[in-house]
């Protein structure tokens, strides 16, 4: 109430006032209190429009306040107030910005209720943003319908239908056909039909066309756009074809395109695939040149292609420049740094950067769970060669973390311990072995065995191995049984 009463409006309150004064508020809130607190001066005749309406609604629908917006939608129908279609517009519209498809659907759908009589473009929108959102079923019923509604194909239309036909393989050509007959459907193709058909083409493999349709595009007067050049050196480098990629980048250079981000990072993925890591390298400091920053794609590339090629020391230069910037290493990321330095034989290197790695807070999920795993695997495995007190240690972490043990791990510990005649770390990690399900192999057992029978005491030695066995004979009989 005080922020109401805090509002001083003129004596005649004024539909482009108030409208004025809900678009230059930032704070949803105060916007909202701004368009109560009109009606509240009803008795100067003051009444909501359709445009005050829509733009609280509109307000509503960027903040993703959906159940309000339609709120407001009711309370038009109340007062009759005209309610236009740009109203229903920006509500579908911002279900397909949360992929809400559904919603989207239903709020098409109620427009009846609200006399809102839709042309169309909302037709068109509710298409589009289906086929965005891959309900292509859902998608050509709702195009068979706007067929039998009468609704005009056009060039718009029928680029959304292109586009998702283009989405399987098994439709690609009824893409290419409806292609062919828009010219005599009174709607000849334009340069974002092209590049829609050029990008399904180079999706599913069919590079060769692909070109053919771009040189169409470019003698048909329809000019190539970055994204189309781009999607095309893509197809071009996925399809072993990186010359002739490279031939199109500098062509695309030539006639003053200029390549974006996803060019540059296509380009280098084409390079590195094809060992050639210090040429996309030098494609990065041209880049930079043209003020364009690196992305996760670009870098991790990068990194990729130098660590295969066996460039470590480039690839973590890469891997600085990208912390630097602010973009945080996945586990991938690590773990290919990691195995870099694992190839090399540099393992207390590889263990700094695993503990790094887990001091970072790199998730640990689902989906990065085997990447975790075997790095922490072949770091352990390298380290018991040269440091089998440090890969104890990251056992002991792994365990602590609730990561999965590999035999490996195991076996390498116990051979390591075996070798310095550590009896108790031994036992223990034999313990632990068997009872996470892994059973020794008789050459495992020898060695063991060896290293009680080398001991001074023989009696104890036997009598500790006798126990160990019997600690863990319930397991050691499960295991057999299975």
């Amino acid at each position: 109430m005080g922020t109401r009463a805090a509002l001083k409006w003129s004596k005649k309150i004024t539909t482009s006032q108030v409208e004025q004064l809900i678009r230059a508020e930032k704070d949803l809130a105060k916007a909202i209190v701004i368009f109560d607190s009109a009606t509240a001066e009803y008795k100067n005749g003051y009444k909501h429009d359709h445009t005050t309406f829509g733009r609280m609604i509109s307000r509503l629908v960027s903040a993703n306040q959906f159940r309000p917006a339609e709120e407001l939608l009711g309370k038009m129908k109340e007062e009759k107030c005209e309610i236009n279609e740009d109203i229903f517009l920006s509500i579908l519209r911002g279900y397909g910005r949360v992929h809400k498809p559904l919603e989207a659907i239903r709020i098409f759908e109620s427009a009846k209720g609200y006399e809102c009589k839709l042309t169309e473009k909302s037709y068109i929108t509710l298409f589009s943003l289906l086929v965005d959102e891959n309900e292509l079923k859902m998608a050509m019923r709702f195009y068979r319908y706007m067929k039998e509604l009468g609704i005009p194909p056009t060039v718009v239309s029928l680029n959304i239908l292109i586009k998702a036909l283009c989405k399987s393989s098994g439709t690609i050509d009824a893409a290419s056909n409806i292609f062919r007959e828009m010219p005599l459907r009174g709607c000849p193709p334009d340069s974002y039909t092209y590049g829609t058909l050029i990008s399904g083409l180079c999706k599913w493999g069919r590079i060769d066309e692909a070109n053919e349709l771009f040189r169409e595009m470019e003698a048909k007067g329809c000019l190539p756009t970055v994204v189309t050049y781009t999607t095309l050196i893509h197809g071009l480098c996925k399809s072993e074809k990186l010359g002739d990629a490279l031939t199109l980048f500098e062509e695309m250079r030539s006639k003053n395109i200029k390549p974006n981000v996803f060019t540059y990072s296509a380009l280098m993925d084409g390079l590195c695939k094809h060992d050639r890591s210090l040429h996309a390298l030098g494609l990065l400091d041209v880049m930079v040149r043209q003020n364009l920053s690196p992305n996760m794609i670009t870098y991790s590339t990068l990194i990729y292609g130098l660590c295969k090629d066996g460039n470590l020391c480039e690839a973590l230069e890469i891997f600085d420049r990208m912390k630097l910037q602010g973009l945080k290493p996945d586990a991938a990321l690590y773990g290919k740094i990691i195995r870099g330095f694992c190839d090399l034989r540099k393992f207390q290197e590889a263990a700094n950067f695993l503990e790094e790695m887990v001091l970072a807070g790199i998730s640990l999920n689902r989906l990065t769970w085997t990447i975790h795993v075997r790095t922490h695997t072949i770091v352990i495995q390298g380290l018991c060669e040269v440091d089998l007190i440090r890969a104890f240690r990251l056992y002991l972490s792994m365990r602590t973390r609730g990561l999965s043990v590999e035999p490996e791990v195991f076996i390498s510990l116990i051979k390591g311990f075996c070798k310095k005649g550590d009896l108790h770390k031994t036992c223990r990690v034999v313990d632990e072995m068997v009872c996470d399900g892994c059973l020794p192999d008789k050459e495992l057992w020898k060695a063991i065995l060896e290293v009680f029978l080398d001991q001074k005491k023989m009696v104890e030695s036997v009598e500790s191995f006798q126990v160990l066995l019997l600690q863990n004979i319930d397991e050691l009989e499960k295991l057999s049984v299975d």
